[in-house]
């Protein structure tokens, strides 16, 4: 049996609440039961399955969002960002130091995670001299746990000896079946990987690559995209200036509101969630000034910044453009004349498009016909869609697209109005099962999602 699953962003809680533990014992004793229900064979019989690989498809551990990369200052000495040099000793210790902040923040939940790969959490009953399950005896299920990086931790990927150490420490705490050794972005990167994929017929990628706010196709993944500056500058810094600058004079569930920044989707709806959260609060007009002020800076310094000035392509219109453009509004406007561009500027960004179906049409796996399955992640946008079959329509020949969704903490811009402002809150449960021979009665696959308040 085959999970995935993918964009948990377990955070280090300075950006946004990662969602709770309890989830993850759910997951627990839900996949005890996938288990059981996959030892059922094709023929009626009761055989034990010999283990589950569960892959872990990018965005797992999230260092992109911490408020830890802002405690230097751009003309300091030691000045360490996602797009700063590699190669210098405090970037390895920066990022060392944000995991971390994860794994203290998230112990009970990579403790879950652990338990199901180190300590036998979950074990089958025995296969009986009748074919069905002995209740008197059972045998330890074998769990292997893989990594596949995306936009958010991509970090994991880059090569040298201080970042193995990072990584050995982060396969510890997760009970990962690899090594230090870099984290894949593709499949291709990891034989064990690709065996155990095309055991299933599934081919699998973040998907973050038809992206291009946070993925530099010129560079490739193991560097810095533009979507890191936008996150860290203006995402991951807005409350904190807001709490430096007018935290004795606004509600302090507002500024823990403005932590949220980082969970509002689409990320360029964030003007919306800061004038709604002043809509809400009944803030002065002299305050509400102050906050777009605060904004308007923070802006300024983005667009300045030499990896910002550096994405700019000259006599194109890009994504740099769109952001100035979005930014260069606000000094004029109000925060209601900014909502009238977030969703043309979402549209120019992303192409207006949430699915990446389309993308899943040009993969060579899917071309060749070397996968049944297509799978991505990134959008957090859990869906199916069905890419082909032959006339003769066999379990075999289908071939679908689907995207894992995630696991996170959600307030979502409301389609009906979206200049009102209106989100609504809610947390998100989404895997992926696949099964291989005559497993859980032939069946091939199956998702599980849910959604609570």
């Amino acid at each position: 049996m085959l999970i995935i699953l993918s964009d948990i962003h377990l955070g280090d809680g300075t950006c946004g609440r990662s969602i709770p533990a309890n989830a993850f014992h759910v997951f627990a004793d839900r996949l005890s039961e996938l288990a059981f229900n996959a030892s059922w064979r094709k023929d009626g019989s009761y055989r034990p399955i010999e283990g589950i690989d569960i892959l872990l498809l990018g965005d797992i551990l999230d260092p992109l969002h911490s408020t830890l990369w802002l405690d230097t200052a751009p003309d300091a000495t030691d000045y360490t960002r996602p797009w700063t040099d590699r190669n210098a000793p405090t970037y390895a210790k920066k990022l060392s130091q944000i995991t971390h902040a994860i794994f203290e923040k998230n112990a009970e939940t990579l403790g879950v995670f652990r338990d199901l790969a180190r300590n036998g959490k979950i074990s089958l009953p025995a296969r009986g001299s009748n074919g069905k399950p002995d209740i008197k005896d059972s045998v330890p299920l074998d769990i292997r746990l893989h990594y596949m990086i995306g936009n958010h931790d991509w970090f994991y990927g880059i090569h040298g000896a201080a970042f193995d150490a990072i990584r050995r420490e982060v396969a510890e705490a997760l009970g990962l079946a690899q090594d230090a050794s870099p984290f894949p972005y593709e499949v291709e990167e990891s034989k064990s990987l690709q065996k155990i994929l095309a055991e299933y017929q599934v081919y699998a990628r973040h998907g973050d690559c038809y992206d291009k706010f946070n993925y530099d196709e010129d560079k490739g993944r193991i560097y810095s995209a533009l979507g890191d500056a936008f996150t860290v500058e203006m995402l991951n810094r807005f409350h904190l200036e807001v709490e430096r600058q007018l935290g004795d004079v606004i509600p302090p569930v507002m500024i823990e509101n403005l932590r949220e920044l980082t969970n509002v989707r689409p990320a360029l709806a964030t003007p919306l969630w800061i004038s709604s959260q002043i809509k809400h609060n009944n803030l002065p007009n002299e305050l509400q000034d102050k906050i777009k002020d605060i904004w308007e800076g923070l802006g300024e310094e983005f667009l300045a910044l030499d990896t910002v000035r550096a994405a700019d392509k000259w006599l194109e219109f890009d994504s740099v453009d769109t952001l100035e453009l979005l930014l260069q509004i606000s000094k004029r406007a109000s925060f209601k004349t900014i909502n009238d561009i977030v969703l043309w500027a979402q549209a120019k960004l992303w192409g207006g498009e949430v699915s990446y179906a389309q993308q899943a049409l040009k993969e060579p796996a899917f071309l060749e016909k070397k996968a049944q399955y297509i799978v991505y992640g990134h959008t957090h946008h859990h869906e199916i869609v069905s890419l082909d079959t032959t006339e003769s329509r066999t379990t075999h020949d289908d071939q679908i697209y689907f995207n894992s969704g995630t696991w996170h903490t959600y307030y979502d811009l409301a389609v009906h109005k979206p200049h009102a402002q209106k989100f609504v809150p809610y947390q998100i449960v989404t895997y992926l099962a696949f099964y291989k021979d005559d497993e859980c009665k032939g069946r091939r696959f199956e998702t599980l999602s849910g959604t609570f308040s």
